[in-house]
């Protein structure tokens, strides 16, 4: 994969607001893990995973068509760049597609674990492809809330099992999907540069409903008055993880918001208990504390340090 243009330098744009990212991730984080609950059921119900996406793409259209009637038109979703577009909406289907499926296939608490390691490949990507600075404080907090994935994960006993079954290929899935996933994260960061959080949300939608339009006769089904309240529900969330992501990205850098996912395991942990009754292993409650303080104070720096930044300008 090529990232074309990627420099360090904000967008001057682009107004930088450490809070307002945080704030928005963490809505993300709670959205989506209510979200993988309405994918959960609706593969028990015997949905096929296409057609959860479809869905899951399909209620986002009309809203930011009627967002954008509403503040100037069409032209708030103009583009100078339809190719990079192009690119992250594969790269955003393919993303989907393998947490869907890792999701499915494993307990809520197990597959999120497992894609919080997005913060890892995220910080080492936005170091590689945008050059965003990042420090020895960062680099240690973040290596310390990996620790504590791997506790949580206990990896003796997935080699011990090996990659086999259901389980094993849920967590090959869920794998995939968090490096898929830090990738969409600076792919989103570098077009957020020069594109509002609304188009780069409307051209993903957009272009990635061409190929789930097409699968969709060949694998969608009748459905009941619930199911199709969990397919709209999926959707509707669906919305607001988009928007929220991408405007978290748009006002704070990578490496600050990622941490933020991690959050996203004590959602997963009060879902999975209530709507599936699954209950995380003992592990769980070793490693979750390591990964939450290694966000927060992540998080704290970093605020911290903008405000220093914005001191020096001030002077």
């Amino acid at each position: 994969m090529r990232l074309r243009h990627m420099k360090a330098a904000q967008h001057p744009e682009v107004p930088q607001h450490y809070l307002g990212g945080i704030a928005l991730r963490l809505l993300a984080m709670a959205s989506l893990s209510a979200m993988f609950v309405l994918v959960k059921m609706a593969a028990d119900a015997g949905v096929h995973v296409a057609e959860s996406l479809f869905w899951r793409q399909v209620v986002v259209l009309p809203l930011l068509v009627i967002w954008a009637m509403r503040h100037g038109g069409l032209s708030n979703f103009h583009t100078r760049r339809p190719g990079t577009h192009a690119r992250r909406a594969i790269m955003g289907l393919t993303g989907m597609a393998l947490n869907f499926g890792g999701m499915i296939y494993l307990p809520m608490a197990e597959a999120t674990t497992i894609n919080l390691s997005v913060p890892i490949f995220a910080v080492i990507f936005a170091a590689l492809f945008l050059g965003e600075p990042t420090g020895w404080q960062r680099w240690s907090a973040v290596i310390i809330g990996f620790l504590g994935v791997l506790v949580v994960l206990n990896p003796t006993t997935v080699v011990a099992s090996g990659f086999s079954g259901d389980h094993g290929l849920g967590t090959l899935i869920a794998l995939g999907g968090a490096v898929m996933t830090a990738l969409i994260t600076i792919q989103v960061r570098d077009l957020s540069r020069t594109e509002s959080a609304m188009s780069i949300v409307f051209w993903f939608s957009l272009i990635s409903l061409i190929p789930l339009t097409l699968a969709l006769p060949f694998v969608m089904t009748s459905h009941s008055a619930s199911e199709w309240a969990i397919l709209i529900g999926l959707g509707l969330l669906g919305a607001v993880v988009q928007m929220s992501l991408t405007g978290a990205l748009r006002l704070a850098p990578v490496a600050l918001v990622t941490p933020m996912d991690y959050s996203s395991l004590l959602w997963a942990i009060a879902f999975g208990w209530y709507f599936f009754g699954t209950f995380p292993a003992e592990t769980t409650w070793v490693g979750a504390p390591l990964i939450i303080l290694s966000g927060l104070f992540i998080a704290w720096r970093e605020h911290r340090l903008h405000i220093e930044r914005q001191k020096d300008i001030a002077a």
